[in-house]
């Protein structure tokens, strides 16, 4: 493969040194391989060290994501009992419903929770069966990067981005968790790598592809946004500015496939927007979040503008955007809630995209590697800058979303780069890649984990230094020094995200703001054991349990409540306020719980009317009082649905306490 960084400003390498490293130089006609042979060995074309490494780099990212993979439970309570009550009723599956019986559904699109319901009902309902589909999505993240950046800069530069994704710790931590960000990344790398195939040059005498790998793109992201609205679309400007620049075809027909891969994300997004809006509004669950039981409404409002601007919308999850992600602004992904998560590459992966598209300023128009920074860099950026300048809620684990961008850029220009390594500029640029990284490593070991093993930041910052320097240096008599300053110095400046990321594999981690890295009173966000650093057992039982005031705990303190809850024969054994509440006596029981409000308690779901006729029609067995919103950010009973409801039950029934828990009786009024 001809390197752009090679053949524009760099001088081309010696015929004695092979193109790719550690190929083999053995002439001959292709061998034949049969079927086995290509999956171990690869293609007639991959060098022979490739297919090995390849299988190698993916058998230890999921024995890294698959190792103990109950330890943390049910992870976060509100997606495990919607993936919980999918397994009790089609429709909750479908709608994405928080219980069985269909009050109300989580305040995301259930695209996730379809696959993890799925896997829940083929193995049966556990925490490992779960959290099973998010570590496979993990593996097939750095395999689809893999392929990817092959594509374009080669088997070297595919297995370094796929190792710099496992390397990270947030994706240790979301691809063991169960929020929707696993599937997320998922598709938008799928989309990535679809609009590579889509840019590729075709032999003469051969049918183009490219329309049909465009559309399979737009396909990825309208799952991704079914997975997570808004975020799964900040990728489209990336990949629009890749094929308009990179793709062979003439520009008119770039901009009809464009605007035909645009109508696949309306159709494989809309399709279950129409659906929720066609479907009669009292045989489904109300749509959590929105303001007006739509779909549509939830991804423009609190899931769209509202996460953008400040509250919109329903609002949720912990109110505005300094609650998680400290305040907005150019720095916050340096900052102490996000740095640890996600900032260790970002120094370098902006040096790397300054160096390429320098480098390949003078390169043809379809350049294959400069699409490839084009896509990684764009990717990264506009990603970043969303996030970094969001006013609504906004937690750490999002910047989930940039890894696949970070790794495909570092991995494609530090490549190239190597490769043009006899020019001063191009060596000069990679040292400097080393040396920020080390640098930047050992500021965030210092200020984020400063107890945490605490030798760790001069070996990363003695180590990237020296070997980015012994590579700097590399000319004349020390060239042949120059792989060993390479491997010294980016083995030594990875050491911080690397022991972080093990350590995330190795923490238990819950709740609704999980972090990811070793819990440390500096650092900032919720720690590493997730919201109110719980540490459940590994067995799958249910971490919020059943106490007062929110329904979290151990539920073996209540097992008076759990017995009273399972006695009943009603649609829902309880109503409570909050999906968090609900959250848990769902997970604890065995029962269907209605959630009063939703996830913040502000939604109008179920009215007061609405209320009082299930409790007319024998519905509701029983009221719970001293339910919470969800995450800590809002206020139990906040809207008038809520209070109305509250009041209406105190006025009319009877209180009585269970295990500590007041609850109300509603087949027994006491006035009419």
């Amino acid at each position: 493969m001809t390197s752009a960084l090679t053949t524009v400003d760099l001088p081309a390498e010696p015929s004695t040194r092979p193109r790719e490293p550690f190929s083999s130089n053995a002439s001959g006609p292709p061998v034949q391989r049969n079927r086995w042979n290509r999956l171990v060995r690869g293609g007639v074309d991959d060098p022979q060290w490739a297919r090995p490494l390849l299988i190698a780099l993916l058998v230890v990212t999921a024995g890294a994501y698959l190792w103990d993979l109950s330890i943390s439970g049910y992870a976060n309570d509100f997606y495990a009992a919607a993936v919980k009550s999918g397994t009790e009723s089609w429709k909750a599956w479908l709608f994405g419903s928080l219980d069985s019986s269909n009050s109300i559904t989580v305040d995301k699109p259930p695209a996730s929770l379809w696959v993890m319901v799925l896997s829940a009902r083929i193995f049966g309902f556990s925490s490992f069966s779960m959290l099973l589909p998010q570590a496979l999505m993990g593996v097939g993240t750095v395999a689809l990067l893999y392929a990817a950046v092959k594509r374009t800069s080669g088997q070297a530069a595919g297995l370094i981005a796929g190792a710099l994704v496992a390397l990270t710790p947030v994706a240790a931590l979301m691809f063991r968790f169960n929020n929707p960000d696993a599937m997320l990344v998922l598709m938008m790398t799928a989309g990535g790598y679809f609009v590579v195939r889509s840019i590729e040059v075709v032999p003469a005498g051969k049918k183009s592809h490219a329309l049909h790998w465009l559309l399979l793109a737009g396909m990825a992201i309208g799952f991704a946004f079914l997975t997570k609205m808004m975020q799964g679309l900040l990728v489209l400007p990336a990949f629009g500015l890749v094929y308009l620049v990179a793709s062979p075809n003439e520009l008119g027909k770039r901009l009809w496939h464009l605007l035909a891969a645009f109508g696949a994300v309306i159709v494989s997004a809309g399709w279950f927007v129409a659906l929720v809006a066609l479907w009669p509004a009292d045989s489904r669950p109300y749509i959590g979040g929105s303001t007006d039981n739509s779909l549509w409404e939830l991804a423009i409002g609190y899931n769209g503008l509202g996460r953008l601007f400040g509250s919109t919308g329903n609002g949720g999850g912990g109110g505005g955007g300094t609650s998680f992600g400290g305040s907005s602004g150019l720095t916050r992904m340096f900052g102490t809630s996000f740095g640890s998560q996600i900032s260790w590459l970002i120094p370098a992966a902006l040096v790397a995209l300054i160096a390429g598209l320098w480098f390949t300023r003078r390169a043809p128009r379809t350049d294959k590697t400069r699409a490839g920074i084009l896509l990684w860099g764009g990717w990264m950026i506009v990603t970043a800058v969303v996030l970094s300048y969001m006013q609504g809620t906004v937690h750490p684990y999002y910047s989930v979303a940039l890894i696949p961008g970070i790794a495909g850029l570092v991995a494609i220009t530090g490549r190239e780069l190597w490769r043009g390594r006899d020019s001063h500029l191009a060596r000069a640029s990679l040292s400097l890649m080393i040396v920020v990284t080390a640098g930047w490593s050992y500021f965030l070991l210092n200020r984020d984990a400063a107890t945490f093993v605490p030798w760790l930041r001069w070996v990363v910052l003695i180590g990237g230094v020296l070997g980015a320097a012994t590579l700097a240096a590399s000319i004349g008599r020390l060239k042949k020094y120059a792989v060993v300053g390479l491997l010294v110095g980016s083995i030594a400046a990875m050491g911080g995200t690397a022991a972080f990321t093990v350590d995330t594999v190795l923490t238990a981690h819950t709740g609704s703001t999980p972090t990811a890295g070793p819990v440390t009173s500096s650092m900032g966000g919720m720690g590493g054991g997730g919201f109110g650093g719980e540490r459940p057992s590994s067995t799958g039982t249910a971490p919020a349990g059943i106490q007062g005031g929110g329904g979290r705990g151990d539920t073996s303190t209540n097992s008076e409540l759990v017995a009273l809850l399972n006695g009943t024969t009603s649609r829902w054994s309880a109503a409570v306020i909050g999906d968090q509440s609900a959250a848990g006596y769902i997970l604890s029981t065995d029962t269907a719980v209605m959630a009063i409000g939703g996830w913040s308690g502000s939604d109008e779901s179920p009215t007061l009317a609405q209320f009082q006729a299930y409790v007319a029609a024998g519905d509701i067995h029983y009221f719970i009082s001293g339910g919470n919103s969800g995450g800590g950010g809002g206020q139990s009973g906040t809207t008038s649905s809520s209070s109305a409801i509250t009041t209406w039950v105190a006025a009319h029934y009877t209180a009585t306490t269970v295990g500590g828990v007041t609850v109300y009786d509603l087949t027994k009024a006491t006035t009419s």
